[in-house]
This record gives C-alpha cells, structure tokens and sequence, in this order.
C-alpha cells in the first residue's frame, strides 16, 4: 500500500472517530426546566432592623429579569417618590433596590414583587417575593386578613389594593381622597385573598380600591373601592370580606354649550333628576322651551324658541348640592330637523311596547291618524304614555304569538317644538311563536321582601326582572332559550333598584345573592328553589 493512500486511510477514521464522539456529547434534549431561581443573599439581609441606607440588592444563582413591576410591586407603607428598581430592560444575576424617598423613623417596610421576578430562560416566577425592613429597633408582625368580593357581579377585579388607615389624632374621613395609605397590599391577577402583613399594634380604617390610576387614593369618577363598617384594632383574628362598588359620583354640572339653531347641551355628572335649569336673561313674553335628555351623552338638551338676536344667554343650574350661573355664547346656527326613530323594528315581544322618539321635542300627538292592522287586517287598539325625559312615545296593544302587525302613521300625527310634522311612516313587526320561548318558576325560602330577581348573562347584563314585594311562586315567562344566571338584589330600600355604596355617609351597597346558573330551553319550563340564608 503506497503512503499517500495510508495516509488517506488514516484521515478517513480519524473524521469517522470525530463524527461519533460530537454525536456521542450531542445534547439530545431533556425535561424543561420548571425551577424558579433561588436567592443567594440579600445586603442588606432580608428583615434588618435599623436600617439607614439608600440601597438594596438581592443576589440570585442565575440570571434573573423583572417584568410587570409597575402592577406587581406593592410597596407598603406606600412611597411619596417611588424607588429605581432595576435590571428593567435586561437580564442580571442581583436585584437593585435605590430608594429616593426619606423613610419614616420606627417604621417596618415591605416590598412585595409579587410574581414579577423570573428567571431569564424559561420565565419561572419567584413566587410573591418579600423584601422587608425596619428603621426602628424590631419588625413588625401582626397581620390582617380576608377576601375581596363584588357587590354586584359574581368575580371582584384583579389587582385591588386593600389597605389600612391608621386612626389617630388628625385622622379624617376624606383622608383616602388624599393621602397615602399606612399600609397596603394587592391581590394580584390571582388570588381574591388578602394579607396585609408586618403590622403594628392601633386601631385602623380597612378598605379596598381597584385604583385606576395608581396614586393610592380614592377618585370617585374611576375607582371602585370597599370599606369595612367599622375601624378594626389590631392584632385581630378576624377575616373581613370588603365588598367593591362604584360610587354615583356626586352632581357636577359642566358649562354648557350651543350645539345648533336654538339647542343647548346642559351636561352633568352623578344624577340629573334633581336638576334644574332656569334662564336668568331677559325674554320676550311669547319665550317657551323644552328639555330632555340626550341619548348618547350625559346632558340635557334644552331647546327654546323664538331665535333671539342676543350674544349670550344666562342661565342658572340648580341641584340639591349645587347652584350655578352660565354664560352661554350665541351664534346664527341652523335648527335640526325633525328625525323620528322606531324600536323595536322586526321582532316585538309579547309583553313589550312599541317606541317612537324624536331628535327634536315632541309637543303633539294625533292617535286618531295612527292605525295597527294584524295579519288578519283587523285594527288592533292601543293607547300611548310620553316619557318627556326621554322624548318617547310608548305604544300598548294586546299582542298574540306568531301575529305581524303594520303600523301606519298619518302626516302630522307628530308635531315638535318647533312646529315641524312626521310624513307617512310604516312598521311592520312580528311576534314569535310561544314554542320558540321557554319559562322559569321561582320558589323563594326565607327571603325578606321586597326582592328583584334578575336573569343576567355571565358578564352581569341584565336581560329580565321583576320586582317581588310579596309571597308566593314568581314565573318568568316567554324567556329566549339561553343560559342565564340569577341575580337577587335584596331591596332594603323598596325603591324597585339596586342602590350602591356611598363611601362618606358610610352607606354599605344593598345586599346581593347569587345562584347557580340555569338553562332555558324553547317550549320548556323548569322550576327553582331559591333558598336565602
């Protein structure tokens, strides 16, 4: 054998030798890893006690990254000026806590990271990791239970602050729409739990708040909040359930503006029913107006006649909390026209009116130029209720299953404010057959009157109730096949609505049970016992 080809014999092995040991040490793959990362040491450690510096770092056994801090990390007592955590934007073997703000003496400081410390592969979370410290002499330890519940849906928000106030000498009810809690923690996306830990020894003001812009204190127009009946004195081993609603927010009246011809939008926050609107200007004798509410928005149309040649108008907004002079700018503006609107305009049911409303005041009506025709052509009677607030003409006539009905409108049936009439108008409606609706009994067992029964879907939208104000079996009838769940408001008020909380005049939202959902089923019935503790 010559060398050259000894030589490429020797070569081919060797490459052959080198193939199997790379093959041999290739990773194959294996179980994912599943472990969170592990905290090596803390400077200065975990719960120190007299703690003077500015600076914390925590060190991990591999890379770490931090995500979703702004919503996790919950800093209790809460700071004025918030601390630099970082690595924010990369991966890092330490944790590095500056604190910019000027700590309280004699005071136990918690940082809850919640599950924002993963590690940098796979994204296991260090499950609610607490960093603790205290500038006085001791820890404090005591603790403060519960859960957070919805008062009217079935599941509260996630991410809800519940935090206490500490009751001393210059303690006020409105101190929540302005300072800081003393303590705080946050449920998280998780949990509907709540600890509230390193507490000291007082007496404390227990609430919650889904704070919608992450400034600790209460705004009435964005947060719902919870509040426990009492103050609570700790240490205590009582777990407190807050219930979390929104407040009506209290009457405000915004300037008002002309939108068009002779229309002036009032608009409002909180309730309007109470509101008054008064022009203060000099008017002539044959001076007239209308108000009603606008649809879309939260105002009060308010409509005069004639044009006035004038700059500006006065007017005064009244309200049990409120009394307040405007100044509205007036210019040549073109009036709108009168538009009328029908609903519903295919399928009506059974028990449900017709509706006609107008865009400008409804000031008349002729039922003798209005006629309703079955599908035998034979009339049908009707009589008519106006809803001035919300310029709406509702129609009642006695309506059988799988029957169409046309409804013709004459001209000049309807005339509005500004003398404006409706041309011939047409409907057509039908109802369905009774076979295409099921029904629901509802037995009620130890329940105080009044009650109102509400089927909702699973997001709380209210699609049927009723009003029960006395005893015996409640049917809901002619009821769309669905699944629905049942809602029972307890109406301590017997006002035939569901009132929420007023947090100032330390007002509990009313009372709500909920029971298990049910199905309703086309041309079938099923009855419920609804048993109340």
């Amino acid at each position: 054998m010559s060398k050259s080809l000894s030589n490429f014999i020797l070569a081919i092995l060797i490459a052959i030798l080198f193939i199997n040991c790379a093959n041999r040490g290739r990773p194959e793959g294996g179980p994912k890893d599943e472990t969170p990362p592990v905290i090596l040491s803390s400077s200065p450690e975990n719960y120190s006690t007299n703690f003077e510096g500015n600076e914390i770092k925590v060190y991990f056994d591999e890379y770490i990254k931090i995500k979703d801090l702004q919503k996790q990390l919950i800093i209790s007592p809460p700071m004025k000026t918030q601390p630099e955590v970082s690595p924010l934007g990369g991966a890092s073997k330490y944790i590095t806590i500056k604190i910019n703000d000027t700590l309280q003496p004699n005071t136990t400081y918690a940082f809850n990271f919640g599950n924002s410390i993963t590690d940098n592969n796979e994204g296991n979370p260090y499950p609610y990791y607490r960093y603790v410290f205290s500038t006085g002499d001791y820890i404090d330890s005591l603790t403060v239970n519960g859960q957070i519940s919805d008062a009217l849906l079935t599941k509260p928000e996630t991410f809800v602050n519940v935090a206490l106030y500490e009751v001393d000498s210059t303690f006020t009810d409105s101190i929540i729409y302005k300072e800081v809690p003393k303590y705080i923690t946050n449920t998280l996306d998780s949990v509907t739990s709540f600890s509230i830990e390193n507490i000291k020894p007082g007496k404390y003001l227990l609430m919650a708040l889904k704070d919608g812009n992450g400034d600790n204190t209460f705004q009435q127009k964005t947060d719902q909040i919870a509040f426990h009946k009492n103050f609570i004195e700790v240490p205590t081993d009582s777990l407190y359930t807050l219930r979390l609603f929104s407040e009506e927010p209290d009457f405000k009246a915004t300037r008002p503006k002309l939108l068009s011809g002779e229309k002036i939008a009032f608009g409002y926050e909180g309730d309007f029913m109470d509101m008054s609107i008064k022009i203060i200007s000099e008017t002539p004798e044959d001076f007239d107006y209308r108000i009603f509410k606008d649809k879309e928005t939260d105002s009060l149309l308010y409509w005069y006649k004639p044009k006035l040649e004038v700059d500006s108008l006065v007017f005064k907004v009244t309200h049990p909390n409120l009394e307040k002079e405007f100044t509205v700018r007036i210019n040549e503006q073109e009036r709108d026209s009168l538009l009328l609107f029908a609903e519903p305009n295919t399928t009506i049911g059974i028990e449900e009116n017709f509706k006609i409303s107008g865009n400008t005041p409804l000031v008349t009506f002729d039922d003798s130029k209005v006629f309703i025709m079955d599908k035998d052509s034979l009339e049908v009677n009707f009589t008519t209720k106006f809803d001035s607030i919300k310029n709406t003409y509702a129609f009642n006539f006695e309506k059988t299953e799988a029957n169409s009905y046309n409804i013709k409108i004459l001209p000049e049936a309807l005339v509005d404010f500004f003398d404006n009439k409706n041309d011939t108008l047409f409907y057509s409606l039908s109802t369905r057959k009774a076979s295409d609706f099921g029904y629901v009994r509802f037995t009620l067992i130890n329940a105080e009157l009044p009650v109102i029964i509400q089927l909702t879907t699973s997001s709380g939208e209210v699609k049927i109730e009723k009003v029960v104000s006395q005893d015996g079996d409640i049917d809901f009838l002619n009821v769309s096949p669905g699944i629905y769940s049942i809602r029972v408001i307890h109406d301590a008020n017997s006002n035939g609505k569901y009132d929420t909380g007023i947090y100032l005049k330390k007002i509990q939202p009313e009372r709500v049970s909920h029971f298990q959902d049910i199905e309703i089923r086309a041309d079938w019935g099923i009855q419920e016992t609804l048993q109340f503790n």
